[in-house]
């Protein structure tokens, strides 16, 4: 068996990293004003994520916050399984740790290896079991959680969500001892079988077709054969030791499924993300630096792991400088100063705050009237793509923009499906109330748009409301030899993840890839674009 070219089942039930590059989203935002009263107040700007999974536009936007007027932000992290939200936090308080804990360089290094990487380094593996732990223990006391990380809010989630990432967190400090609660070699390889099927023995071609005849031509040139077919065979992106070094399994990327294990339905732990495009694409294909750009005999002199390490490294150095005074980011003419003359620090920390809010309740946010008409800016994944319509819409403000993430490196779809998946996307975002934004420039990784002060997509009667699909629409069938719960393929045949993962089993629990079946007459609804 040979998985169909066009089926987009390398892109897994499961996403672990952006499929484009991160943006500073103060620049895809519409300017802010202060907040009502008639008191001079810090102007406040609201952002709702659909699918972020890896925290890279947040990251970019809190290094760039220098360089635009002081705000207050708030972005409200939407995803559609746990393990997402467990990750983010890791992220954020691995991005956050104080310089005196951890250098630059070690910082930057571990974010690459935990958030990339399916295999660790030993202390890099036990970087992630201490923050676990900490987390673990900071979940259910949301005092303790408030005052040692400010930025983080679990408010909106609900008690069953909570409990589900202590558990998460216990699991990665290492609640289950041993590799063979995760053997992740085992199970990136027993994937990319079943994903390659005949074709398993010459995956060698197989890669570098997909990475010269797809990924290259779509943009993506300074991804290097030699890391890209790495990626593919053991799943590290970012070898900075040798490779000897990477033998400990990142717990990070588990996530449950129910599957069919001797006619029954069973939840199994394993590893359902992507292993055709990679991580390379959300820092590694752009830099502001032009000179990591340069080619030498038509070929990029800097790898994709390259720019991301240096690109990682810069973000971390931005975010560092919040707290020192404006003067010392070069730029005098953004240094304001207080009464005596001193200069005024940059933002803290506390001016901005990452919401995580309930799983599956993008099309219920407008019912609270603390949602309804909020956000300047939405961003939607091209995985959850299936969730826009009139009900999101009416989320954001007359005037507000909204940005789509298109599927332009997912290498498993041809160019017509491509073209049919943007095609898509614009009818939806005007079903949603939004119109195409002129002012923004032609993009094939992006598509912008924004809502006019006239829109009428909060009337229940404003769109057809079939072209949104219901909000129990799970996981599309995979090639993972996983049964989905239910096989129903939406009006819109977009890409569709699962809205909430089952909890993890124990190890007894954990059937072997071997004695797992999938229907014979499962296939991908991307094929239907």
């Amino acid at each position: 068996m040979t998985t169909p070219a066009g089926s987009g089942a390398g892109f897994g039930s499961v996403s672990w990293w952006g499929l484009s590059p991160a943006l500073d989203l103060q620049a895809e935002s519409p300017p802010v004003d202060s907040r009502g009263g008639t008191e001079p107040s810090t102007p406040e700007l609201d952002v709702l994520l659909l699918g972020s999974v890896d925290g890279r536009h947040l990251l970019r936007t809190l290094a760039r916050a220098a360089l635009w007027p002081r705000k207050r932000l708030h972005f409200y992290v939407l995803e559609n399984n746990l393990e997402a939200v467990a990750r983010h936090m890791l992220i954020f308080s691995l991005a956050l740790e104080e310089p005196e804990k951890m250098g630059l360089q070690e910082r930057s290094e571990t974010f690459l290896e935990v958030w990339g990487n399916a295999l660790l380094r030993p202390q890099v593996a036990a970087f992630v079991r201490a923050q676990a732990n900490r987390l673990a223990h900071l979940v259910p006391e949301p005092d303790r959680l408030a005052e040692q990380l400010p930025w983080l809010s679990l408010d909106a989630l609900k008690f069953r969500e909570r409990d589900a990432l202590e558990a998460m967190f216990r699991f990665w400090a290492g609640g289950e001892k041993g590799p063979e609660a995760f053997p992740m070699s085992r199970l990136w390889d027993s994937r990319l079988r079943h994903y390659l099927g005949s074709r398993y023995d010459a995956r060698r071609g197989v890669s570098d077709w997909d990475l010269h005849m797809k990924l290259h031509d779509r943009g993506a040139r300074v991804i290097h054969t030699r890391e890209f077919r790495r990626w593919r065979d053991t799943g590290v992106a970012f070898e900075l030791r040798d490779s000897s070094a990477y033998h400990v399994p990142n717990r990070t990327l588990a996530s449950g499924r129910l599957l069919s294990h001797h006619g029954e339905r069973v939840a199994a732990r394993g590893y359902w993300g992507d292993i055709a495009t990679g991580p390379f694409v959300a820092f590694g294909i752009e830099a502001d630096d032009d000179s990591l750009l340069r080619t030498s005999n038509g070929q990029p002199v800097k790898t994709a792991g390259e720019i991301t390490q240096h690109n990682v490294t810069e973000l971390f150095r931005e975010v560092a400088a919040w707290g020192r005074p404006r003067k010392t980011l070069g730029n005098p003419k953004e240094v304001h100063q207080d009464g005596d003359g001193s200069p005024e620090a940059a933002p803290a920390l506390e001016f901005f705050t990452v919401h995580f809010l309930p799983l599956g309740s993008a099309q219920t946010l407008h019912h609270r009237s603390c949602y309804k008409e909020r956000f300047q800016l939405l961003y939607v994944a091209c995985g959850m793509v299936h969730l826009l319509g009139p009900d999101l819409g009416a989320c954001v403000v007359p005037g507000g923009r909204l940005v789509v993430e298109l599927a332009r490196y997912l290498v498993d779809l041809r160019q017509e499906q491509l073209q049919g998946f943007a095609t898509r996307v614009g009818e939806l975002a005007r079903a949603a109330g939004f119109t195409p934004w002129p002012q923004a420039r032609p993009s094939e990784t992006f598509a912008r748009f924004y809502k006019a002060p006239d829109s009428a997509c909060h009337r229940p009667d404003a769109a057809v409301g079939s072209v949104t699909p219901p909000p129990e629409v799970l996981v599309p069938p995979l090639e993972d030899q996983g049964q989905p719960l239910e096989r129903r393929t939406p009006p819109s045949g977009l890409l569709k993840q699962p809205s909430e993962s089952p909890a993890p089993p124990t190890e007894s629990q954990t059937p072997t890839p071997e004695s797992l079946t999938t229907p014979p007459d499962a296939r991908s609804p991307i094929a239907d674009l």
